[in-house]
């Protein structure tokens, strides 16, 4: 087994075997994502996809509270028009774009280990991964309305695929937290278990994964990704844009994020 050498990092990597494994490592902050954790993250998913030695990947949080919390609401403006601006990368892409990029196709399967509360963008880094296990106290929502953005068409896409329209409205105009058998109805998770259970079962199914013919599982989940992922329509794509940098700009997403922060409802003018 190896692991990471430094144990106060936000994103802990180690090896089991076949079997990757990222811990989002700020319990503190309930593990809630920044920009030098996902371009950590995207770094050790680099390496491990080009040395081929790790044929199935696990992504968790540290401690038992919070799997992740979502994205830092005190680095909101990263994940929007100015975040990408900045790309080193020159693809105008942000760091949560390129985490989620990351994930999503990393050549091997992936597991989710929801081992905590999951809310935001964590819910849809998520997403990304092929498979979902989760202890079954845990909350779950996506609260971007209640920030004031406007969510990425590649995530309201891929939502709409795992919930159908009428969930995927209600989970983002509410904002609401789900758990409970209000969340299993939702049909985001494939295994649910009790805290204590969750590990095994989770390390037993990527195990299991693991022993499979790597041509096969890095064939298998290639097409599988290019079938459910097709291409944005460029006008489609334009408009998300336009609203999304409209929402980053607004007097409202300063009050959705001063509101969060100082733990009070907010006062939106629409403006």
């Amino acid at each position: 087994m190896t692991v990471s050498a430094d144990s106060n990092a936000p994103l802990l990597s180690e090896r089991r075997g076949a079997v990757g494994v990222l811990t989002f490592n700020r319990p503190q902050k309930h593990n809630a994502l920044t920009p030098q954790l996902l371009e950590q993250l995207c770094a050790v998913l680099a390496d491990w996809a080009a040395n081929d030695a790790v044929r199935t990947l696990v992504i968790t949080g540290a401690g038992d509270r919070a799997f992740s919390a979502g994205y830092d609401i005190g680095a909101i403006e990263t994940v929007g028009p100015d975040g990408a601006a900045h790309a080193p990368d020159g693809q105008r892409s942000t760091p949560f774009e390129r985490a989620l990029a990351a994930v999503r196709d990393f050549p091997y399967p992936s597991i989710a280990m929801i081992n905590g509360h999951c809310f935001g963008g964590a819910l849809h880094l998520a997403l990304c991964c092929d498979l979902r296990t989760a202890a079954d106290h845990i909350s779950m929502g996506m609260p971007p309305a209640r920030l004031g953005v406007v969510y990425a068409p590649e995530g309201l896409w891929q939502f709409l695929q795992m919930l159908g329209s009428a969930r995927t409205r209600e989970l983002f105009f509410t904002g609401r937290s789900y758990r409970g058998r209000e969340l299993r109805d939702l049909g985001i998770v494939e295994h649910w278990r009790s805290a204590a259970e969750l590990a095994a079962t989770t390390f037993a199914l990527a195990d299991e994964i693991s022993h499979n013919a790597p041509l096969a599982l890095r064939g298998i989940k290639r097409l599988l990704n290019r079938l459910e992922n097709p291409a944005l329509d460029p006008e489609l794509k334009a408009e998300a844009n336009r609203l999304i940098a409209e929402a980053f700009a607004s007097a409202d997403l300063k009050e959705g994020q001063a509101a969060f922060l100082e733990k009070r409802g907010p006062r939106f003018t629409g403006k």
